[in-house]
């Protein structure tokens, strides 16, 4: 089972309050472990003060009011921006055949001054899973997964992004249980 490029959807009785009704996207999954980005949890924090923090004198307004998002608790200091794939190539950047990761500051400085990619979310940390940990929370019922699709990650609709998520297998939330029978 391969789950590039697919969402986790945290069932509703999960415990743990980082991943409590998250959407996270994988990006890489494979012998070694996995790797993604929560996308639907943004923060109290929009752009403009990570422009400030790096620093960039100036920076495009529109780029300037976007919602920095948890991403996940590893790495909690560190940016990475999830993207669609261009033209133009990033340092640090990591794809599969849908999405990107970079984490570099030249996209970063690209985004500030309009010139980035045009669909994007900004994210500090990442969640990571060693070998065979996820395998192993999925045999646990605590997660769903389903085939990512990009228009729910660049969605502007957070709070929806979960419901969007579970509605690609056909369920609403408010008729799942987490709770699995054993035959």
């Amino acid at each position: 089972m391969n789950l590039d490029n697919h969402f986790l959807i945290a069932m509703p009785e999960m415990a743990d309050p980082i991943f409590a009704r998250t959407v996270t996207y994988i990006l890489q999954h494979d012998e070694q472990g996995t790797y993604g980005l929560i996308v639907n949890r943004a923060v109290n924090l929009e752009l403009a003060e990570i422009f400030k923090a790096i620093p960039l004198a100036s920076y495009d307004a529109d780029a300037a009011k976007k919602s920095v998002y948890h991403g996940g608790p590893v790495s909690a200091e560190q940016g990475f921006i999830l993207h669609r794939p261009t033209e133009r190539t990033w340092e640090g950047t990591l794809c599969n055949d849908e999405l990107c990761i970079s984490t570099s500051q030249d996209i970063l400085k690209a985004i500030a001054l309009g010139e980035g990619p045009t669909d994007y979310l900004f994210c500090l940390g990442y969640s990571g899973w060693s070998a065979g940990q996820l395998e192993s929370e999925l045999k646990q019922n605590a997660w769903l997964t389903v085939e990512a699709q990009s228009d729910i990650i660049f969605s502007n609709n957070d709070d929806g992004k979960y419901q969007q998520a579970l509605s690609l297998l056909g369920i609403d939330v408010s008729t799942l249980s987490g709770h699995g029978g054993l035959a």
